[in-house]
């Protein structure tokens, strides 16, 4: 199915800001959703943020106000602007794509990046 590739995951300080990217190749339409999620060691995967084709957007807590998702559908991509970063956001971050718009967990994304780290020093 769709081919995802993350990229701009690196080290920085508590505060400090990075912006996530996400490539999507190999279809020939735009998923209905695309997500960020991530997991740290020792935890289980999770919901960041998702993104409709629409343009609608849903956060978790944990990053409202500090993250901001978005896409450029004539590109396949999708980016995650993460600001004012946490060590608790330290984890590695995954791109996920869904062809149909009800998602609630991992289990309903078809398609996974190999993802990218995230590391935030305090």
């Amino acid at each position: 199915q769709v081919q995802l590739v993350e990229s701009g995951g690196g080290l920085v300080q508590a505060g400090g800001s990075l912006r996530l990217s996400c490539a999507a190749s190999g279809r020939a339409f735009s998923p209905y959703t695309m997500a960020w999620f991530r997991q740290a060691p020792g935890k289980e995967r999770e919901l960041v943020s998702r993104i409709w084709r629409s343009g609608n957007t849903n956060y978790a807590d944990s990053v409202k106000g500090r993250f901001t998702i978005s896409r450029d559908n004539a590109k396949s991509l999708v980016y995650l602007e993460m600001n004012n970063l946490k060590p608790e956001d330290t984890a590695i971050y995954y791109c996920a794509a869904s062809r149909t718009p009800t998602t609630r967990d991992a289990a309903d994304f078809d398609s996974w990046g190999q993802g990218t780290q995230v590391t935030v020093s305090s």
